[in-house]
């Protein structure tokens, strides 16, 4: 299954693909879609927009996973960041991909094992994990990856229902369960 994780940003969008088989997590490509030129705010939501387009008709993904936007100080920059978020969905829904939406926390505790980590700590699991050295990632494309690696984790142990404790899955589960 390949997927494309987003970081969404209205000036530095982040993406990531990856291809996981089984266990296995492949990077496919990864980058940060810089959008310029101008401080029209609409126009560079187009121009994520037509990016995230060229990319899912080049790569083909099979699912997207983007980063939802839940705190910040100013309300202008996370209105903007709303509709950075908005336009990949766009791009993806568009094109028929299933959208999965995750939050920072979330996604960092599922890279790192803790929903408080760094930028830095983010960046050097991706390295782990996808046995590259970098490449002269971005932040914006490490959290890509992350948000990617996250759905992937998610898919793969989603067996489709929700448990409220250990005791309850341990109900639900007895042949999972050594003594």
């Amino acid at each position: 299954m390949v997927i494309l994780g987003v970081d969404p940003g209205s000036r530095a969008t982040g993406y990531g693909l990856i291809d996981r088989s089984g266990s296995d997590e492949q990077l496919l490509a990864a980058d940060t879609i810089r959008v310029g030129g101008t401080d029209d705010h609409p126009t560079r939501l187009k121009q994520i927009y037509d990016a995230l387009i060229e990319i899912i008709a080049a790569h083909g993904p099979d699912e997207f996973a983007v980063e939802m936007p839940v705190y910040g100080q100013n309300p202008q920059s996370m209105l903007k960041l709303g509709r950075a978020q908005a336009a990949a969905m766009m791009a993806a829904l568009n094109r028929d991909l299933p959208v999965a939406q995750y939050t920072p926390k979330e996604v960092k505790k599922s890279v790192t094992g803790n929903g408080n980590a760094s930028k830095k700590q983010v960046g050097f699991m991706i390295e782990s994990i996808l046995s590259v050295e970098g490449d002269g990632f971005t932040h914006d494309t490490t959290d890509a990856l992350a948000i990617a690696l996250c759905h992937g984790n998610r898919d793969a142990h989603d067996d489709g229902q929700s448990y409220t404790g250990w005791a309850s899955f341990v109900d639900a589960n007895p042949d999972r369960v050594s003594e």
